[in-house]
């Protein structure tokens, strides 16, 4: 089964997520489980808890199907201590929420050295933060995100990605989203079926694919290999359509949420019935 979905708003409570996603008929979905500008929010009470639990079972979304995603401010691997122990506890408080709604992943953005530290530092105290994390709670999987390495950002190859991995400690509750933008603007091309074959057998070689929990679906605004993170709607930016009916089409990918982040949400009902026709 292929789930497909997008990052929809959980403004006015979580529930209202998963209203969002069965407006736009999808199969999975992604959303904030609190205010993702603020780097701490009130604990959620038991009847917010069970509102998007019942919300969840009566349109029969589970666990596998739903990718949450953790605030933008954190830095897992921040070169100032503080900063980062700030950090490290945002992220422990959000994989604390996701156990409480019996979610099973959090998406996250690796982190930044800011020129202060080298890349491999960087990588190690990413790694570090996620042994803290996973130590302090019990099932949920930490989920790291390719970026397009914009900026000072680090997990923009695969050789990054795998690196963090083989420091975490319980492999079992590690994983890996890719996101297609991402891909495309770090250099790994997606413009025919030959390309994504040779971008998933390396992230295979390298990573391997049982780490492979979800994946984000967006077409580029930029250039292939700008190392600029500018998402657009399928099929209207630099990528074009091909990534995406190979995905559709592949049986490797069944069984993980696929999330858009696209740049119209008033599209997303669209873009997902496309998608879904592809797997034929």
């Amino acid at each position: 089964m292929k789930y497909i979905g997008a990052h929809v708003s959980s403004s006015g409570g979580l529930e209202k997520a998963v209203l969002r996603a069965v407006e736009i008929e999808a199969t999975a979905f992604s959303f904030f489980t609190r205010n993702q500008r603020q780097w701490f929010s009130p604990k959620l009470t038991q009847k917010k808890i069970e509102v998007f639990k019942q919300h969840c079972v009566q349109y029969h979304f589970h666990p596998y199907q739903i990718l949450p995603h953790s605030s933008f401010l954190i830095n897992l691997g921040h070169p100032v201590d503080i900063e980062l122990e700030k950090s490290r506890l945002s992220f422990i408080d959000e994989v604390l929420r996701c156990e409480q709604l019996g979610l099973i992943f959090l998406n996250f953005h690796p982190g930044s050295h800011l020129n202060q530290i080298t890349e491999d530092i960087c990588l190690k105290r990413i790694a570090e933060s996620v042994n803290i994390a996973l130590d302090k709670t019990k099932h949920v999987i930490a989920v790291i995100e390719n970026t397009a390495g914009q900026g000072t950002n680090v997990g923009y190859c695969f050789q990054h990605l795998s690196k963090i991995i083989k420091n975490v400690n319980d492999q079992s509750r590690i994983g890996v989203c890719l996101d297609t933008c991402h891909l495309f603007s770090a250099g790994y091309d997606l413009r025919t079926v030959k390309d994504c074959e040779d971008t998933f057998n390396h992230f295979n070689d390298v990573i391997g694919l049982k780490y492979l929990k979800g994946i984000h679906l967006n077409d580029s605004k930029k250039q292939f290999n700008s190392r600029v993170d500018r998402h657009q709607s399928l099929g209207m930016g630099t990528i074009g359509t091909a990534p995406f009916r190979w995905i559709m089409k592949n049986k490797n990918f069944y069984n993980i949420p696929m999330i858009l982040e696209t740049t119209n949400p008033t599209i997303w009902k669209e873009e997902i019935s496309w998608l879904r026709s592809q797997n034929i």
